[in-house]
């Protein structure tokens, strides 16, 4: 598990393709301390196992369906890479709960900066603006962010200037992909009102149990 709170920012040394896959060689200093083989990182938001490790480099397989699912297929030897460590226990948790498990990909479509801030909108599918909502939390390639904006083809969300030093995201343009993972307790409550026991339920008791329910009784 992970925060959101991007440690450093690494750098794709080079990659190894297959015909579906790829073995990623990342350079990387504050993320490789007291980790080891077999530990987790998250690469953009992806998470990746660390196969093997130097003093300033170390390896991930990217399998088939990751690179279907994220933009880790369009990183080249040079591109610059938001790197966090798994989450140890005794840490703070500054962000919130993400799982390193990419729902889908959005496009960068607009930068307006606003006083010391900077609004970043992200087009992207139905799919996942189903689950974004206005001051709920996102993660965008590892950031955990928090949307200021969301209607039916794109959300909004204002990066502050400590964020755009630390992370690459202000360092991409326009038409760029990222990374997106939706707030994980907002899919679990979608795949709780939609199982067949709780559509038993509603029909016994005559009360629907979905959004509004949820919503109305303190639960979202």
């Amino acid at each position: 598990m992970f925060t959101g709170i991007v440690e450093e920012i690494g750098e794709i040394k080079s990659i190894k393709k297959g015909s579906k896959s790829e073995v990623l060689y990342i350079k990387g200093k504050e993320v490789l301390k007291n980790t080891k083989v077999g530990d987790s990182i998250a690469v953009n938001g992806v998470c990746l196992t660390v196969t093997s490790m130097d003093k300033d480099t170390f390896t991930a397989d990217v399998m088939a369906e990751t690179m279907r699912r994220s933009s880790l297929g369009s990183l080249t030897s040079g591109s610059k890479v938001n790197l966090e460590r798994a989450m140890a226990a005794d840490g703070r948790f500054g962000g919130h709960i993400v799982s390193g498990h990419i729902d889908g990909i959005g496009t960068i479509s607009d930068y307006t900066k606003e006083d010391n801030a900077v609004w970043v909108t992200i087009d992207t599918a139905a799919k996942i603006l189903r689950y974004v909502i206005e001051k709920g939390s996102i993660a965008i390639d590892g950031i955990s962010l928090t949307v200021a904006y969301v209607d039916d083809k794109c959300f909004k969300v204002s990066i502050i200037p400590h964020t755009s030093v630390s992370t690459t995201l202000l360092q991409k343009k326009v038409g760029d992909v990222v990374n997106l993972e939706n707030d994980i307790v907002g899919k679990y409550i979608d795949k709780l009102i939609k199982t067949p026991q709780v559509e038993e339920i509603n029909k016994k008791t005559k009360t629907s149990i979905d959004q509004k329910f949820l919503m109305e009784n303190g639960f979202m």
